[in-house]
């Protein structure tokens, strides 16, 4: 049987342990602890990877949303602390894509659909997204699709 996404997640965080490397530790147990309150949540007998990578995303994003916070209050010192668990994060998530593979996505999608105007851009979005799951932005991919209907 094969380790899942978790049970990778539950090793390195024993390793982490281990190796005394705090911060490490300190962002496993919290994912862990996410992961965990996820499944109860949801009333889910057993994880899926999708599951956990559900998780992995919100945590993703709670950090950069902090990073931006602290960035604009001028505490460079929290922010470069969130920046480190960004990191240790993103090595659990699926390889993003570029800009330029979200880019060629968004035009073959504009191109399916036939839409011209910002003001349909919600069409593109809902086209899109399903394929990107997990591997891009939505952030950046609307920031991509505004700037092509806007050419």
């Amino acid at each position: 049987m094969t380790p899942t996404l978790f049970d990778k997640i539950q090793a390195d965080l024993k390793q982490a342990m281990l190796s005394k490397d705090g911060l490490r530790t300190s962002v496993l147990r919290l994912l862990v602890s996410a992961v965990r309150y996820y499944q109860v949540e949801k009333s889910l007998p057993a994880l899926a990877d999708e599951d956990v990578v559900q998780v992995l995303k919100r945590q993703a994003k709670q950090r950069r949303d902090s990073i931006e916070s602290f960035a604009i209050a001028n505490r460079t010192d929290l922010a470069e602390k969130e920046r480190q668990e960004l990191t240790i994060l993103e090595n659990y998530l699926p390889k993003q894509l570029s800009e330029a593979e979200i880019t060629t996505l968004v035009k073959a999608a504009i191109a399916e659909t036939g839409v011209a105007s910002k003001a349909q851009a919600g069409l593109i979005m809902k086209s899109v997204m399903p394929k990107l799951q997990g591997r891009a932005d939505g952030k950046l991919v609307n920031q991509i699709v505004m700037k092509l209907l806007g050419a």
